[in-house]
């Protein structure tokens, strides 16, 4: 169900397993107070210990005097706002990961929030499940390559430069086809549904009567496995699909 800029997990997920217990220390500045209460609620159901605050100051003061495995950081706030907020921290040497959350409309910012050092972004409306399995993906990416450089076995995509491989040969796809390939990409091993799909890639509801998310994996498919022994694109029947294998 939509709730404003927030969406809750969809029902055939809710009961997937969680993520190790790992009591991971996250800031969240999000100056939104119903997203920021939805995100807070969330976090620390996952067994996340959550620090939430509403405005840029307080944000930057708390990231650069107590220690967070990773920051959630509203790029739109008041005082600070979130990309300078980045910029500072990654001059001043503090190298704590960094989730973006932003407009659909703001493709520049979260281009710019990514050449400024930012490990991922996320656009609202989102699902808490997915903002969890992102935020243990970049802490254990931290100490590895440039986290603008998605990884799927020989498959990689540069968020950066738009440019995806597969076994070092370039892959050329349509705006719409790498954003799906980029939503596949950032859940290596998770199932999502077409539901899931069709509110992130096209940002509207899904209707059961259309193939639409059907008719763009097959174009996916044909570019990305077609001519390679190894198929990465997985069709879970009655749910929906997933790139890579569960670990």
């Amino acid at each position: 169900m939509r709730n404003g800029y927030f969406l809750d997990a969809p029902s055939e997920s809710r009961n997937a397993e969680k993520e190790s217990e790992t009591f991971m220390r996250v800031l969240v500045v999000e100056d939104q107070e119903r997203i920021a209460s939805f995100v807070e609620k969330g976090l620390k159901e996952q067994g996340f210990v959550v620090d939430m605050t509403h405005n840029g100051d307080d944000g930057y003061g708390l990231a650069t005097t107590e220690p967070y495995d990773a920051i959630v950081l509203d790029i739109m706030l008041p005082g600070r706002d979130g990309l300078s907020i980045l910029r500072n921290l990654r001059k001043k040497g503090f190298s704590t990961p960094v989730i973006l959350l932003t407009a659909r409309s703001e493709l520049d910012e979260r281009l710019e929030g990514l050449n400024l050092g930012a490990d991922d972004y996320m656009t609202k409306p989102f699902y808490i499940e997915e903002l969890v399995a992102r935020l243990h993906t970049i802490v254990r990416r931290s100490a590895g390559e440039p986290t603008h450089v998605l990884r799927v076995e020989d498959l990689s995509m540069d968020l950066v430069n738009r440019v995806v491989r597969r076994n070092n040969e370039e892959i050329q796809l349509s705006m719409r086809e790498f954003s799906l390939l980029e939503f596949l990409m950032r859940s290596p091993g998770r199932v999502l549904s077409r539901t899931q799909i069709c509110e992130h890639v096209w940002n509207y509801s899904f209707d059961p009567d259309t193939n639409l998310v059907d008719v763009y994996i097959q174009r996916l498919r044909k570019k990305i496995d077609k001519d390679f022994d190894q198929k990465l694109i997985e069709t879970v029947r009655g749910v929906g699909y997933r790139i890579g294998k569960p670990k």
